[in-house]
Order: structure tokens, then sequence, then C-alpha cells
């Protein structure tokens, strides 16, 4: 199926939720090895920092072409004000409830010859007062979107998700989720879900071969009540789950230079093109493609509409 048109896409307001974080790259000259541990020293010559979690979601969205609304919770921080200006740069409409009790989640890489020597993360939980106050908000912006993404980092933004999913379900909305953890009840009713390998193991455990993950991948969605389940595998490509069976699509053949916010993009572009209208079997290809597109970049990046239809 051909793809929306740009001006549909545009007309497309997606709302997002869940745990948004700064992403610091530090990049710098490798030279020599610390005297002090065996380590390489980085002498850092240039600094840039990325939308990151659900932040680089809606990014994602607006760079595709489509609007998108980003619920969340940031602390009351430079890292906050940072991460604020580099949402409404972009074009993101925030609504942020702040905590002054949280530490904004940054997550700092230091590169070196090209490659991540280190990651360093800064984080810890929000109130659930703030979260709740946020839950009310979620209530009164559903009416003005075409679909709901939920993207969870593990980070306490979506204590009350379940709520949030039955809510978005009876306003007759796509629901469409980046699950974490081990507990996949609370996105219950869902339309779905779309963990990689480790998270769907996680949960299932280990499968046999094809058919023996059908099996599981079925009767996991069954019990959701999910409408369907995507599983993005890398290399393998994708193995989407619904009520008319499983269908798979291969990677698209690229050099891949950075797998880092990929889950980010193919979810996004699924959510964009399912908002404007496309049956999810038929956005898949289409997101796999912009996944396969992002890999080629470096660090958390956007697929434009142009590089989607090329």
């Amino acid at each position: 199926m051909t793809l929306p048109t740009l001006a549909q896409l545009q007309r497309t307001q997606l709302l997002i939720v869940g745990d948004v974080m700064l992403d610091r790259y530090w990049y710098g000259a490798v030279d020599r090895i610390s005297p002090e541990a065996p380590v390489p020293v980085v002498r850092v010559t240039r600094e840039e920092e990325r939308l990151g979690g659900s932040a680089n979601v809606a990014f994602n969205v607006v760079t595709l072409g489509a609007q998108a609304s980003l619920v969340s919770v940031l602390g009351d921080d430079d890292n906050g004000v940072r991460l604020s200006r580099l949402v409404e740069k972009s074009g993101i409409q925030a609504h942020f409830g702040r905590d002054a009790q949280l530490q904004t989640t940054v997550k700092l890489r230091i590169i070196g010859r090209q490659q991540q020597l280190l990651r360093a993360d800064f984080e810890n939980q929000p109130q659930s007062e703030v979260l709740a106050s946020q839950t009310q908000l979620f209530q009164q912006l559903l009416g003005s979107h075409h679909a709901v993404l939920f993207s969870d980092y593990g980070k306490g933004g979506l204590t009350h998700v379940a709520e949030m999913v039955a809510s978005a379900r009876l306003s007759g909305l796509p629901v469409l989720i980046d699950p974490k953890g081990s507990d996949y009840s609370r996105y219950a009713g869902a339309t779905v879900i779309t963990p990689n390998r480790a998270e769907l193991q996680q949960v299932i455990g280990h499968w046999r071969d094809e058919n023996h993950l059908l099996e599981m991948a079925q009767q996991l969605r069954e019990q959701l009540r999910l409408d369907a389940l995507l599983l993005t595998r890398s290399e393998e490509g994708m193995s989407l789950f619904d009520a008319d069976g499983a269908m798979h699509v291969p990677a698209q053949a690229r050099e891949v230079f950075d797998v880092t916010g990929a889950g980010d993009t193919v979810i996004a572009t699924l959510a964009s093109l399912m908002g404007s209208g496309m049956p999810l079997r038929q956005a898949l290809p289409w997101a796999n493609k912009a996944g396969g597109v992002v890999v080629g970049k470096f660090g958390t990046a956007g697929v434009t509409y142009q590089e989607l239809s090329a």
C-alpha cells in the first residue's frame, strides 16, 4: 500500500506518553591509555545534546511530518530546562509536569574513534502525585488526537498506564506500546505492543523454533486482549502476530552504524501511519524500512518523509 501523502500525515496528531530523557554526547580523541587505570583517555573536543526516551519517539513523529503531543514528568532542574528547550525547538507540543524531587534522566555517552566507550546514567523515580495529575491531563487531550503511543523506559513515568490504555481504547483510538519489564498485564487491551527479542523472552521465556514462538506469542496476545504483538528482531527483521496469524518482514539490507533509538523510529512510524488511517499490516513494511534507514545514522535520530518514500 502506498504511503499517505505528506499533507495527510501533517493532519495526523499523536499523543505520546512516557519517560523522557536527555541524551548527552561527548566526542573526543583517544591518544593514550590512562596511567591511573587501564582505560583510554578521551580528550573531549565536542559536546551535543539530543532528545531521548519518549522525547525521541515524539521527535521521530515530527521528523516524519505528523504532529506530536508529549506528556511526561521532568525534574525541576537545569537538565529539565535544557530538555524543555530542545523539545520546544523541535516542534513537539509539550505537556510536562514538574517534580522538585525528580532528577531529570540524563544518559551521557562518551564517544572516541567513532565508537561508544562509556555510558553513564543519572536518574531517579518521579513522585506519584505528579504522575496522577498527568493522567488527568491525558484524559483531556485524548479527544484531539488520532492515536496514542506509550513509550515505557521503566523510569516510573507510566505508573498509571493501565488506566490510560483503557481510556484511549474507549475513545476508539489505536494504542501502541513499547513495553518494559516482565509484567505486561498493565498493557492489556492495547492495539499492539512492540517488544524486542530480549524483552519478549523476559516475559514468555525462550522459544525452541518459529512454531513454538508463534504458539507462545499468540497465547500472550490472547491473554492480554491485544489486537497484535510485533516482535522486532534486529537483523532478522520483524514478526507480527495477530488474529490472522503471523506475518514476517525481513530486515532491510544496509550497513548498520548505530542501533540506538531504532525501536523508537519503528513505533513512531507505525503510530503515525496508523493514526492517518493505514491498517497495521500495511503500515508494518514502512516502519521496517524506517528502522533500516535510522540504523545507518549515529545516535538517536529520525527519518524524514522523503527518506521513507524514496
